[in-house]
């Protein structure tokens, strides 16, 4: 299973990313969300989520782990697919879908192409006690203060994980922190989670 693919960003579209990571041009299907953040980068580093069905072999690519799992979480919910999730992900941002769910904002969702009363009412159903509030930071049109902070806080939460701290926890407590120190260095987050406790 593939966690991220880094590597020379050879072709970027609104639909999809093409990747040259050692000599294999590995193609993603990524959120419009996604292409704002790569268009202009020549080195990317993309999440990954591989979806296999019967007539395909896809890869969905993710400029954040915050996007990436909130795509997990809607494919969880009965009747949401792999493209609805990624059509939702193009219309709203990680920050704007958690609110919705955490307001219960019917209205919201449905605004989204393609999602009825009823799929919009499912989702906030069931996804409402399974994100996480403090998980992801607000964006403003250019610039994302979680994908900035993204490589360190991913290896300070691999650090924790090693130590034998809990996930979730270590992930709650990373997000506070590194929301409010965006510059801080892989010890630095590491330091703060552990002062704050987990």
């Amino acid at each position: 299973m593939y966690s991220y693919i880094k590597g020379h960003l050879e072709e970027a579209t609104p639909a999809y990313a093409v990747i040259d990571c050692g000599g294999v041009g590995y193609m993603l299907e990524i959120t419009l969300n996604t292409y704002s953040q790569i268009k202009d980068l020549s080195e990317v580093k993309l999440m990954v989520h591989e979806v296999i069905r019967e007539d395909a072999y896809l890869l969905m690519g993710f400029f954040t782990v915050a996007e990436r799992d909130m795509f997990r979480l809607l494919i969880s919910v009965n009747g949401v697919g792999a493209a609805t999730a990624r059509i939702m992900l193009s219309s709203l941002t990680v920050d704007e879908l958690t609110r919705a769910i955490l307001d219960q904002d019917v209205k919201r969702v449905q605004k989204v192409k393609g999602i009825g009363a009823k799929t919009a009412q499912r989702i906030l159903l069931e996804l409402r006690d399974k994100v996480d509030p403090y998980a992801t930071v607000a964006l403003d049109d250019t610039h994302s203060i979680a994908a900035t902070n993204n490589n360190n806080t991913e290896e300070a939460l691999s650090a924790l994980v090693m130590l034998g701290f809990p996930k979730a926890a270590s992930e709650k407590v990373l997000a506070k922190v590194g929301a409010t120190n965006p510059g801080a260095s892989v010890e630095e987050l590491i330091k703060m989670a552990l002062a704050h406790g987990i």
